[in-house]
């Protein structure tokens, strides 16, 4: 048995010693080839806005890495954002007031939903690769995850901010729950429920990178990860400017349908 482990300790110094070996050759070759080459680390590490833009005009035609232009990229992951986010609509939402007004409700949803609420998309990545396998529906499920509980925990918190006298009010003329619930509460819930809805897309914004390193071949997080393994920080900067630039433009079509469809927020 001392044999044995000896051996196996010889082993497992070998491999680590040709992993040191290997580390150092890798890093040996990339400073040759940034010497001899001709590449500027500096260059590489430092991107000029003037390189950002240009690499901005490449991308739109597909002159990077990839070979797909830059409205390809766009459709596909504005594609996978909003089906997720409008399945987290259809799904969280209800799934929020439900716990709001039931405590059956309460009681069967929200233990899962502040489980697996603070898990990094990452933790759970390779089990929806395993689930969904790695076609389109794992990068929307992987997105809806990330939507769906902070709109589920804002509309609980949107009917639970609604005033009692409100309800009693209602009830008082003779409406029925379904009633209330209808026309008293989910109104009253609103501010909070398109509050979740903006934090929501943000989310799902954040975890679109995550999402389409999913064997993705078009995407904008593709692109930057792509663009990140080529050393193409000029790409990776527009990638980022590109994907805040859609989100932000959201957020503000979000606050205008705030205002159009709860016109009362903050006046009452």
């Amino acid at each position: 048995m001392r044999r044995l482990y000896i051996e196996d300790g010889a082993d497992i110094q070998k491999e680590y010693y040709l992993s040191v070996v290997t580390d150092r050759a890798s890093q040996k070759v990339a400073f040759i080839a940034s010497s001899e080459g001709g590449m500027d680390i500096e260059e590489v590490a430092h991107s000029t806005p003037e390189k950002i833009v240009k690499s901005f005009g490449d991308a739109w035609r597909g002159d990077i890495q990839g070979g797909k232009p830059l409205p390809e990229h766009f459709w596909a992951s504005l594609w996978r954002v909003f089906a997720a986010f409008v399945f987290a609509i259809l799904t969280a939402i209800p799934a929020g007031i439900a716990m709001g007004v039931s405590r059956i409700a309460r009681g069967v949803l929200d233990p899962p939903i502040e489980f697996y609420r603070p898990l990094p998309p990452l933790a759970y990545l390779p089990l929806i690769i395993i689930w969904f396998g790695i076609d389109e529906t794992a990068k929307i499920v992987l997105i809806y995850l990330a939507c769906f509980a902070p709109l589920a925990m804002s509309a609980r918190a949107g009917v639970k901010g609604v005033m009692i006298e409100q309800i009693n009010a209602a009830y008082s003329m003779g409406a029925s729950r379904w009633q209330v619930i209808w026309h008293v509460i989910i109104p009253g819930a609103m501010p909070e429920i398109f509050t979740g809805m903006r934090i929501a897309i943000g989310f799902g914004w954040t975890t679109l990178v995550a999402a389409e390193m999913v064997a993705a071949t078009e995407g904008l997080g593709q692109m930057v990860l792509n663009a990140s393994n080529f050393l193409r920080t000029d790409v990776v900067i527009m990638g980022i400017v590109v994907i805040g630039v859609v989100a932000y433009l959201f957020d503000l079509f979000m606050r205008y349908v705030e205002r159009v469809v709860v016109p009362w927020k903050g006046k009452a």
